[in-house]
């Protein structure tokens, strides 16, 4: 992403940031503003808990509008409509589950909770930021000097991965992020397999930071809360952590083996042929260019490797690894038809060392 082009989706954000803010009540902006420079801005979440912020339901129809122009404007159209299909799944999935109440609230499926929260005075010469999350959603975003400098975590998840239309057509927002990386899975065979079961869910989890030694986090540990003040609720929570868990049937050795390294696991994309390399930069297309710009990358610098079966609706899980970029995906839990996918900088996941940086020149 050029410098020019981030000052340009950086002036957007603002204007849209602003617009938004200024439709707010002081109620509302009391809960849609945090500090840019705090603790909170680095927590983020994809499971349907509390992401801090202003969410759809707290919001007239016209302050929803404003909401959803800034979410599009750290996006490109086609990561938009996946966002946007990502949070009316929560309908689908509500009606798989039969329609009840879940996690100790009233509609547990709820395509109206969504949070938005801007840190800092968006615009002009500074620091400020914004993110959008809830649901198998995770935007951040970090503008420093009227410039963006970062967008990761960029979590996108899909739940059901894959769901029926009429005519026997289906419904799968992520199909490309699973089936490219299954044939670039399968060219490679048996040297970027890491281990013949998948992981639970994402190695890294919602960590703010990542570091080497990082394991599956179990479900109900990604929350922002311990425990709901239902402990029949919290216990069903539990359960249901404990039972993927179980099922993914993971030991010290597959952990071992999956567990995350600075140094990248898996094959290098020296090694691949032509159509394999080809392949890679698709995949990695269908991460990056979830952005109105796309970041760019050293091909060559990057790994690849997998974990779980090649074969179509098996559990199984994959990561793309190099300089500053980790892509992480899952898809094990409902029978492999729960999607998780995530892109990262581990060096510098909500522009962290820009924002340090900056502080050090100006204060």
């Amino acid at each position: 992403m050029s410098e020019s082009a981030r000052r340009e989706v950086a002036g957007v954000m603002a204007e849209a940031a602003a617009s938004w803010l200024g439709m707010l009540d002081d109620g509302q902006r009391r809960v849609a503003v945090g500090d840019v420079g705090g603790g909170e801005r680095l927590r983020w979440f994809y499971t349907p808990t509390d992401h801090g912020g202003l969410t759809v339901h707290q919001q007239r129809p016209a302050q929803q509008r404003a909401a959803m122009r800034l979410v599009a404007s750290g996006l490109s159209r086609a990561g938009y409509v996946t966002v946007a299909t990502t949070m009316g799944l929560e309908n689908i999935l509500d009606h798989t589950e039969g329609f009840v109440a879940r996690f100790d609230r009233e509609r547990g499926r709820d395509p109206g909770l969504y949070y938005l929260r801007v840190f800092g005075e968006p615009g002009g010469e500074g620091t400020w930021g914004w993110r959008f999350g809830g649901h198998h959603v995770s935007l951040n975003n970090l503008i420093v000097d009227g410039e963006l400098v970062s967008t990761t975590p960029c979590f996108m998840g899909a739940d059901p991965a894959t769901s029926e239309f009429l005519g026997g057509a289906t419904n799968r927002p992520l199909g490309r992020v699973e089936d490219l990386a299954r044939e670039l899975a399968r060219s490679l065979g048996p040297r970027a397999i890491l281990s013949a079961k998948a992981p639970s869910d994402l190695v890294t989890g919602n960590r703010s930071e990542i570091a080497d030694g990082d394991r599956v986090i179990p479900l109900a540990g990604i929350w922002r809360d311990e425990r709901f003040p239902d402990p029949a609720e919290w216990a069903k929570l539990q359960a249901a952590s404990d039972a993927i868990d179980e099922r993914a049937g993971y030991g010290e050795g597959e952990h071992r083996a999956l567990e995350y390294t600075a140094r990248p696991k898996g094959v290098s994309a020296l090694e691949f042929g032509v159509e394999q390399r080809d392949l890679l930069a698709r995949l990695v297309g269908t991460y990056v260019e979830r952005v109105p710009v796309p970041t760019a990358y050293d091909l060559d610098a990057l790994y690849f490797a997998w974990a779980g079966s090649t074969e179509p609706g098996a559990p199984h899980y994959y990561r793309v690894q190099g300089p500053r970029m980790l892509l992480e995906w899952d898809n094990t839990q409902r029978d492999a038809n729960h999607a998780h996918s995530v892109w990262r900088d581990p060096s510098n996941d909500f522009g962290r060392d820009v924002l340090r940086a900056h502080r050090q020149a100006h204060h």
